[in-house]
């Protein structure tokens, strides 16, 4: 409950009810641009100076192993879970979106977690970056290879002959796995967040205390800000999951749940504290709404935008900002023994 009271999170229920009212209320494009880089940016420098000070220890080696893991789990296991129940190009979209992470959820869970006074290490910023394109690149390749089984010839037995039907696509058909891979890689936003924390590795002591004002004291409204524009953009895709398959529905609620248990289950076997425990299961639950929807619609052109945005922007993040956050924490606080 006490979540539900913070300030930002306030602002992004008023920004939905605000999309549902149809209010003329809109935050310019590149407001709302300036503003996720600005959080980026934010967080890589906090990260990076906690970097500093910690240096690279099998703690946060441990944590970006379980990472990588679960960026290549999730994807593989919802490609097998989503394809009986929708058509293969769509599964590989979704599960692609699911396997990806938020940032905005993550950036989110860190004020959680500060707010609340609790532990985390800056490096989980680093587990966000390295989580972000596996999805991608194996959205890619399951497309491709869907494109090559549809281009080849199916043969049919005729008694002791055999003829051969038409191909149901164009053979050599698909995206180029280095484009995307270059793409992915250096995505501004991305680069900006690696960018950031290398900064604040190199600049230590001397460059948190400068860069307070800036990684501080702006950050909390800055979030708020940028969640009143997530909440009006939540409002305008709730629309789009009507008429969707239940299963769908049911996954964008369920298989959040499932991925977070995932991470619960790594993050305590790899011998993961609290926070960090807390910080992977919110990354493993969200899903990619502006990273890889963008990607996907000429990555994968033949899956349904309305499907994988919809189910992502209009049901998971805000489940996850209003509910998941505050869950996953006292879950992870609960069963990580300090």
């Amino acid at each position: 409950m006490q979540n539900l009271l913070d300030p930002a999170i306030l602002f992004f229920v008023f920004g939905v009810l605000a999309g549902l009212v149809k209010s003329n209320l809109e935050i310019p494009p590149q407001i709302s641009r300036f503003l996720a880089l600005y959080l980026l940016m934010a967080l890589g420098l906090k990260g990076g100076f906690a970097l500093a000070q910690s240096g690279l220890t099998g703690q946060v080696a441990s944590s970006l192993a379980c990472a990588v893991l679960l960026a290549l789990m999730v994807p593989a296991i919802g490609y097998q879970v989503l394809k009986r129940f929708v058509s293969p190009f769509d599964a590989v979209a979704v599960a692609a979106t699911y396997g990806s992470v938020s940032a905005v959820t993550f950036i989110t869970a860190v004020q959680y977690l500060e707010t609340n006074g609790l532990a985390f290490g800056g490096h989980m910023a680093a587990a966000m970056a390295l989580m972000e394109s596996p999805a991608i690149i194996m959205a890619v390749v399951l497309a491709n290879a869907l494109r090559k089984k549809a281009a080849m010839p199916a043969v049919v037995a005729l008694g002791n002959s055999a003829a051969v039907l038409r191909t149901t696509g164009p053979a050599g058909s698909g995206t180029s796995l280095g484009k995307i891979l270059h793409e992915s890689f250096t995505d501004g936003a991305q680069l900006l967040l690696l960018g950031a924390m290398l900064v604040g590795i190199l600049s230590g002591d001397a460059g948190k205390t400068a860069m307070n004002p800036f990684t501080g004291d702006l950050f909390k409204g800055m979030l708020a800000f940028f969640l009143l524009d997530m909440g009006l953009m939540a409002a305008r895709n709730i629309p789009e999951v009507k008429g969707k398959s239940p299963w769908m529905v049911a996954y964008a609620v369920v298989g959040p749940l499932v991925h977070a248990s995932l991470a619960l289950g790594l993050g305590a076997m790899a011998g993961l504290t609290a926070g960090d425990t807390g910080l992977l299961m919110v990354l493993a639950a969200s899903a990619s709404y502006i990273a890889v929807p963008a990607v996907l619609r000429y990555a994968v052109p033949e899956a349904s935008p309305s499907l994988y945005f919809g189910m992502s922007l209009g049901i998971t993040f805000p489940l996850n900002i209003l509910l998941g956050i505050p869950a996953y924490m006292a879950i992870a606080h609960a069963v990580i023994v300090p």
